[in-house]
C-alpha cells in the first residue's frame, strides 16, 4: 500500500500537480477510481501540505441508486473528517433541453460543479491562488479517450489521450491501470459502489470500454492497451512542438483584440461579461505562406486565445478554418461556442462573444476634397455622398474614420448630440453603426456619412470659402 503511494506521490511530483499550501477538491462519485483517489489523496494531503474536500454529483438519473451514492460518499468523508460538498444537477432534463446525450450532459454538468466549487473556495480564501480539481482517470480512460477522440476525426491533441495537467484539473491516478486500483482496494479492505449504468454499451464510452477495447487486446494484439498509451506519448510530443512552432508565428503576426464595447453604456445596453467579445487576429500575408498542418495549427492557437475550451470543435472545423483564409474577402464561417471566423483585407478572424465589427478600414483614395470660394447665389448639391462645408471653421486636422467615444455633433439650436444617440435615434441598426465613416476635427464630427452633417459647419452669409468632400465608396458600401 506504500508501494502505492508513493508511486502516486512521484507522479504528482512529476507533473508539479499541487504545491505546499494549495486546496484540492475531489471529484467523487463512489465508484472505485474516485474512492481510490480520496483514499490517496487523504495520506497525502498531510506530507505535502494541502488542504483536501469532496465534491460529489448527484446526476438525478438512477433514483434510489443516486441517492445511495450520495450518502455512501458522505459517510466516507465524515470518516476521513473532509469537507462534503453534494451538488445536485437534473442532467436529464439539461441533455433534453441541449438537444444532447445523457454522456455528454454529464459531463458538462459534472465539471460545471467542480468549477463553481473551486471558485468559491478561490473566492473565501481570497489569496489570488486557484484551487485544484483532482479526477480520477486511469492508464485505461486515456487508451479508451484516444479511441473515442480518432472515431471523432480529433487532430493529434485528441489522440495525445488525457494529459496528467490541464488547467486546474489534476489526475493523479494516470499512472495506475485499473486493475492496480482494484487490487489496492481489495487489499486495504476499502469498499466502493457501483453505478448499474457503467454497463450499459448505449454510452460510447462504454462500448470503448466494454467491447471494443477488448476485443482489441483480444483479438489482435495482448499489448493493444500499452501500444495505444505510447503512440499517444508521441502524438503529444509532436503535438507540443507543433503548438510551440505556431506560437511563434503568432507573436510575429498576430494579435488578440478586447474590443472596447464602453460606447454601448451610452446606447443603453448592458456592458457586463455576457456582452463583450474576443478576438484573435493573424496577418493573412504570413498565415498564407505556413504548410496546410500549420496553418491548422495556427488556427488552434487563435482558438485557444479566445476560449478556455473548444471540445466540440474537429479537424474538420480546423481545416475549414484554414481554407477560408484562400476565399474573398468578407467570406466567414459560424463555429462551435458561439464562435465566427471570417476573412477581412488583411487578416484572417476568429472570435468569440456578441457581434463585434472592428473600425472600418478606410482608405483617403476613397475620399476627394476640394477647396473653393463661396459666391452668394451657388447651389449647394444635395446628393447623399457629395457635402460641403464651411472651410473657415476647421481649425484642426481632418480624418475619416469610423466612430468613436465621445463623438457629437452640434444640432440647430446650438446643443450637442453624441454620434452614438445620433444612430439609435435615426434606426441605424447596430450591427452597422461601426461601419459607417465619419469625417470629424477631433470629435466633434462634420458629417456621419449617408446620415447628416453637423449644423456648426454649414454654410451661411458668413461663409467665404467652402470645403467640398466626396466619399466615393458610398454606394459600394451601401449607407
Amino acid at each position: 500500500m506504500k508501494r502505492m503511494i508513493k508511486r502516486i506521490l512521484e507522479y504528482m511530483e512529476q507533473y508539479e500537480m499541487v504545491k505546499p499550501g494549495d486546496r484540492v477538491i475531489a471529484a467523487v462519485s463512489g465508484g472505485a477510481d474516485s474512492v481510490c483517489l480520496l483514499s490517496a489523496l487523504g495520506q497525502i494531503a498531510p506530507e505535502l501540505p494541502v488542504s483536501l474536500s469532496v465534491l460529489h454529483v448527484n446526476h438525478g438519473l438512477r433514483g434510489p441508486e443516486a441517492d445511495r451514492d450520495e450518502e455512501f460518499v458522505r459517510e466516507l468523508c465524515e470518516q476521513m473528517k473532509l469537507p462534503f460538498i453534494c451538488a445536485h444537477r437534473d442532467v436529464g432534463g439539461y441533455a433534453r433541453a441541449q438537444g444532447m446525450s445523457v454522456e455528454e450532459a454529464g459531463r458538462i454538468l459534472r465539471y460545471d460543479a467542480l468549477e463553481r466549487a473551486a471558485a468559491d473556495w478561490d473566492d473565501e480564501a481570497g489569496d489570488g491562488r486557484r484551487t485544484k480539481i483532482a479526477v480520477a482517470h486511469h492508464r485505461e480512460d486515456s487508451a479508451e479517450t484516444v479511441i473515442f477522440n480518432l472515431l471523432r476525426g480529433s487532430g493529434l491533441r485528441g489522440l495525445s489521450g488525457i494529459r496528467p495537467v490541464q488547467g486546474r484539473l489534476i489526475r493523479p491516478l494516470l499512472c495506475l491501470d485499473k486493475q492496480d486500483i482494484l487490487t489496492w482496494l481489495e487489499s486495504a479492505g476499502i469498499g466502493w459502489v457501483e453505478d448499474s449504468t457503467n454497463t450499459a454499451t448505449a454510452y460510447t464510452r462504454n462500448l470503448i470500454r466494454h467491447r471494443i477495447l477488448p476485443l482489441m487486446v483480444e483479438g489482435v494484439n495482448e499489448r493493444s492497451e500499452q501500444n495505444i498509451l505510447r503512440a499517444a506519448e508521441i502524438f503529444e510530443e509532436t503535438d507540443q512542438y507543433m503548438e510551440k512552432q505556431a506560437e511563434k508565428i503568432w507573436l510575429e503576426a498576430g494579435e488578440l483584440i478586447t474590443p472596447d464595447l464602453s460606447y454601448l453604456e451610452e446606447e443603453g445596453e448592458e456592458t457586463g461579461e455576457e456582452s463583450a467579445c474576443l478576438c484573435a487576429q493573424v496577418s493573412l500575408d504570413a498565415f498564407r505562406r505556413q504548410e496546410d498542418i500549420m496553418r491548422r495549427y495556427l488556427v488552434r492557437y487563435m482558438i485557444d486565445q479566445v476560449t478556455p475550451s473548444w471540445k466540440d470543435f474537429t479537424s474538420r472545423h480546423f481545416a475549414e478554418i484554414a481554407k477560408l483564409a484562400d476565399r474573398q474577402v468578407g467570406s466567414r464561417l459560424d463555429l462551435p461556442c458561439s464562435m465566427t471566423a471570417e476573412v477581412t483585407y488583411d487578416v484572417l478572424r476568429i472570435r468569440k462573444g456578441r457581434q463585434y465589427r472592428p473600425a472600418m478600414e478606410i482608405s483617403m483614395d476613397e475620399v476627394t476634397m476640394t477647396v473653393f470660394p463661396w459666391k452668394a447665389g451657388m447651389e449647394i448639391p444635395q446628393k447623399e455622398y457629395t457635402k460641403w462645408f464651411d472651410y473657415d471653421k476647421i481649425k484642426g486636422a481632418l480624418s475619416f474614420r469610423s466612430r468613436k467615444e465621445g463623438d457629437y455633433v452640434t444640432l440647430p439650436d446650438g446643443g450637442r448630440k453624441t454620434v452614438a444617440r445620433l444612430m439609435i435615434d435615426d434606426k441605424i441598426p447596430r450591427e452597422d453603426r461601426s461601419r459607417i465613416p465619419v469625417l470629424a476635427e477631433g470629435h466633434h464630427v462634420l458629417w456621419v456619412v449617408g446620415n447628416r452633417i453637423s449644423e456648426y459647419y454649414k454654410i451661411t452669409d458668413q461663409t467665404r470659402r467652402v470645403l467640398q468632400v466626396v466619399w466615393n465608396g458610398g454606394e459600394e458600401h451601401g449607407r
